[in-house]
C-alpha cells in the first residue's frame, strides 16, 4: 500500500502542466484480497503498473486471472530476503522463468544488502532470471549507513533490560522510535510462554510515563491489524512502535528519530535494515540514534557487525 501510494503520486499529472498527459493506472494486489473484486477491477481498467507481494501475484497467475506476457519491467524489491525465504523463493522463481521470459523484459533486483553480489549476478544469468548484460549499481558503496546516524550500546544483565530501556526512553525523549524485539522461538511457544512483544507492550503501558503512543507491529498480526498500526503511526505525532523484524524492511517512516534494539539482530544485514528505518527525512541534517541493549556476552557479536558494516558503536553508561 505504501509503494502504491507513492507510485500514484509520481504518476499523477503535474500541477500547471498544459497538454495531454498519458494516464497510468496502478493496482495493488493485497494478500487476502477477494479474487472476484480483483478480477472486476482488472477487466474494467487494465493496470499499467501492478504492485504485489510475491505470493499474491503468483496466486493470480496460477488462476489465470492475468498473464505477464506483456510485462516490460519487473522489479523485485528486498530480493535477498525473498531468496532466503523458503515460503517465497519457489513462487519468485516461477514468476521469473515460468510466467514470463527475461528476454522480453527489463528485470530489476533491488536491496540494501545483496551479499556476494558477483555470485548473485552469475546465478541471475545462469538461471535466466535476467538477461546477460547485467549492470550492478551500488549506491553508497563505501558508506552503507548515513553519516548522521549515531550508534551506541549499553550493557546490562537480562533481568535489567526492561528497566534499562525505560531509562533510555526517559533520557532520550525521542520524537518517535521503534523498539525491535526478537521473534518468539518455537521452544518458547511450545512452553506456553508469552512472546517478548506482549511482555514489552504490557511493561511500557504500565511503566512508561512519556507522551508517546505505544503501538505494536509483528508477524502474527493479520493484514488489517498491521495496516491499522501503520495508519496510527502515519497520522503524525509521537509514537513508540514495538516490532519484530517485519518492520525492518521497506517501511518508510520519515519522522523516526530513534531505533532501540531490545534484542540484538541475528545478522549484520538485519542490523543494517533495522538502522535504515531512521535518517529517512529528506534534506534533514538532524542526527538520529540506534541503541542496542546487550548482555555482556553479546559485545563480540556487535563488534562483528561494526567491522562488517564499517561503523563505530560507542558504549553508553547510565549511572
Amino acid at each position: 500500500m505504501q509503494v502504491t501510494k507513492v507510485a500514484r503520486t509520481l504518476a499523477a499529472k503535474p500541477t500547471g502542466v498544459v497538454g495531454e498527459h498519458k494516464s497510468c493506472s496502478i493496482m495493488a494486489l493485497l494478500d487476502g484480497g477477494t479474487l472476484k473484486r480483483q478480477k472486476t477491477w482488472l477487466k474494467a481498467e487494465p493496470p499499467t503498473i501492478v504492485v504485489a507481494t510475491v505470493g499474491s501475484l503468483c496466486q493470480m497467475l496460477e488462476r489465470h486471472t492475468f498473464s505477464l506476457e506483456t510485462v516490460r519491467v519487473l522489479i523485485v524489491d528486498e530480493v535477498d530476503c525473498i531468496f532466503n525465504s523458503s515460503k517465497q523463493v519457489s513462487s519468485l522463481r516461477k514468476i521469473l522463468t515460468s510466467y514470463s521470459s527475461c528476454n522480453n523484459r527489463q528485470t530489476v533486483f533491488a536491496s540494501a544488502s545483496i551479499p556476494q553480489h558477483n555470485r548473485f549476478i552469475h546465478d541471475s544469468v545462469q538461471q535466466k532470471w535476467t538477461k546477460r548484460d547485467v549492470v550492478h549499481i551500488h549506491v553508497s558503496a563505501v558508506e552503507p549507513m548515513p553519516s548522521r546516524l549515531y550508534h551506541r550500546f549499553i550493557r546490562c544483565e537480562t533481568k535489567r533490560k526492561l528497566q534499562t530501556l525505560l531509562s533510555l526512553l526517559q533520557s532520550d525523549a525521542p520524537e518517535s522510535g521503534i523498539i525491535f524485539v526478537a521473534e518468539q522461538s518455537e521452544k518458547s511457544k511450545k512452553a506456553g510462554k508469552a512472546p517478548s512483544t506482549s511482555l514489552l507492550i504490557d511493561f511500557l503501558k504500565t511503566s512508561y510515563q512519556g507522551d508517546l503512543d505505544v503501538l505494536l507491529l509483528e508477524d502474527k498480526m493479520n493484514f488489517n491489524s498491521r495496516a491499522a498500526s501503520l495508519l496510527e503511526v502515519r497520522k503524525g505525532g509521537g509514537y513508540l512502535l514495538v516490532a519484530t523484524d517485519i518492520a525492518a524492511r521497506g517501511v518508510d517512516l520519515p519522522e523516526m528519530s530513534h531505533i532501540y534494539n531490545f534484542d540484538l539482530p541475528r545478522t549484520a544485514v538485519d542490523y543494517l535494515h533495522r538502522a535504515g528505518r531512521t535518517c529517512r527525512k529528506p534534506f534533514s541534517d538532524i542526527n538520529c540514534t540506534v541503541t542496542s541493549i546487550i548482555v555482556p556476552d553479546e559485545r563480540f557479536v556487535l563488534q562483528r557487525y561494526e567491522n562488517e558494516l564499517m561503523f563505530d558503536c560507542e558504549e553508553l553508561i547510565i549511572p
